[in-house]
């Protein structure tokens, strides 16, 4: 596939060498808004972009991807509000949308076990539910777009949480994530159910990029010529 990588950070270049690995071609690289004026016409000719940049140009990014027609994939987090608006308009230029806030296969099994724990545990009011996540300390947003996931999921699934909160002093009926950031941790998310005499606990550490990288081509693969939004869970068959 000829790959458009809009944001050339670490992910951005990890990228570039997993794609090229794979006979995948680098057709243009946009990392900045100059680059989006004098590699417009280059860019138009991408069979599919990947973009892992920031929050506030995100939206922009995406938008600009579905007027040229280019599928796009993206993985930046810290703009969950704005989602709707990006996924309406991509409908109305019949756009091709993939998105996740994690692409790792391991954080998303992760997450269906997330989904059907939750489920359960509604049944079972004597455990509160808790979470921890812990990143490196440039990553920009906290909580992080995966522990927010993790959060959401558990708030459709447990009658007795109807927030999540990311300060001290939680109501009872809020979802505390902890975020903690240090060194060069990739990721660590955690969800404890904890009751008065036990506690269950999932955990998923990332011990480096690939897994997030090779999601991300796997996901790029998967949106080639297709139409529509996707996620991972359509991908893994969730």
């Amino acid at each position: 596939m000829k790959i458009a990588l809009i944001g050339y950070g670490k992910m951005g270049k990890e990228i570039e060498k997993a794609a090229l690995s794979l006979k995948h071609e680098i057709h243009v690289v946009i990392d900045n808004e100059d680059d989006w004026k004098t590699k417009k016409n280059i860019l138009k000719q991408s069979e599919v972009a990947i973009e892992f940049t920031v929050p506030s140009v995100v939206v922009d990014n995406l938008k600009n991807c579905f007027e040229l027609g280019i599928p796009v994939v993206s993985g930046t987090t810290g703009w969950s509000e704005k989602f709707n608006e990006v996924a309406e308009y991509c409908k109305s230029l019949n756009g091709s949308l993939f998105y996740s806030s994690n692409f790792s296969i391991g954080v998303n099994i992760f997450m269906e076990i997330n989904n059907r724990l939750s489920a359960i545990m509604n049944q079972y009011p004597d455990y509160d539910v808790k979470m921890e996540e812990i990143h490196h300390t440039q990553k920009l947003d906290a909580p992080s777009g995966t522990a927010i996931t993790l959060a959401n999921t558990i708030l459709q699934n447990l009658d007795r949480k109807d927030s999540w909160t990311n300060s001290n002093g939680k109501r009872l009926s809020e979802l505390e994530i902890i975020s903690r950031r240090e060194g060069t941790v990739t990721g660590i998310h955690e969800v404890d159910w904890i009751s008065e005499i036990d506690k269950i606990s999932i955990r998923h550490e990332a011990y480096n990029r690939h897994g997030f990288v090779k999601g991300a081509l796997m996901a790029a693969e998967f949106l080639y010529e297709k139409k529509g939004i996707y996620t991972m869970k359509d991908l893994l068959g969730f």
